[in-house]
């Protein structure tokens, strides 16, 4: 399916928040893999369509020819895959494991697709995705609490989940008319902490160059 290559390869797209939270998990466990640029709006290559014949989107993680697919799927297969490579990003204990899947599903669910309606429609449309994205915000930020990170002291699951959506908050505040840092001060800091690490660092895109690519991605779908 994925070829002959052995190693990690992970078909990737430099701005998509999903493929990123694959990139930082393996940069925090120190795992050397291939990066794969595809191509999203045209035609998708033969690789990725083989990879990846269900959904024919990014994230793809070959291991050994070998696809895995979805971004959260990913990150536990390298947990599994690789459970000497430190740090574990899910913790050991079963309900805390089970936490952490319980928000990462959450803001699988929620943040993207909110986001996604409030650049694509207007007016009443446009004003409930605004009411949903700002009550997710608030409950992830209720949820983070005086915490350092979601799951206590150390960076793990649901943060890296996260994470890669933060470069999208510029463009969600100016079609929401909202601000983070006002709504959300301690989902902001986090999101400035977590900016510090050289594994997210490395990876994020800058908010103005996702602001240019909704742009792309409004003239793409014919709404400017």
């Amino acid at each position: 399916m994925g070829g002959e290559k052995k190693g990690l390869v992970l078909l990737d797209f430099w701005v998509s928040p999903f493929a990123q939270r694959c990139r930082i998990a393996l940069a925090e466990k120190g795992l050397v893999y291939e990066s794969l640029e595809q191509e999203l709006l045209g035609d998708k290559s033969d690789l990725l369509l083989g990879s990846n014949p269900v959904h024919k989107k990014v994230p793809v993680l070959l291991h050994d020819g070998r696809a895995v697919c979805e971004s959260l799927v990913i990150l536990e297969y390298i947990e599994d895959a690789f459970p000497g490579a430190a740090p574990q990003l899910l913790p050991a204990d079963p309900y805390a494991r089970a936490q952490a899947r319980f928000w990462a599903d959450y803001v699988d669910k929620r943040v993207y697709s909110c986001g996604t309606r409030l650049w694509k429609l207007k007016g009443e449309g446009r004003a409930a995705a605004r009411a949903e994205m700002l009550e997710t915000l608030r409950t992830l930020d209720a949820e983070l609490g005086d915490k350092a990170f979601f799951g206590g002291e150390a960076l793990g699951f649901v943060d890296v989940t996260l994470i890669p959506l933060t470069s999208w908050f510029y463009s969600y505040e100016k079609q929401g008319g909202f601000s983070v840092e006002e709504e959300c001060p301690r989902l902001a800091e986090w999101a400035r902490r977590c900016g510090e690490r050289e594994s997210v660092a490395k990876v994020l895109t800058a908010p103005e160059e996702v602001h240019d690519f909704i742009g792309l991605l409004k003239k793409h779908y014919g709404l400017e």
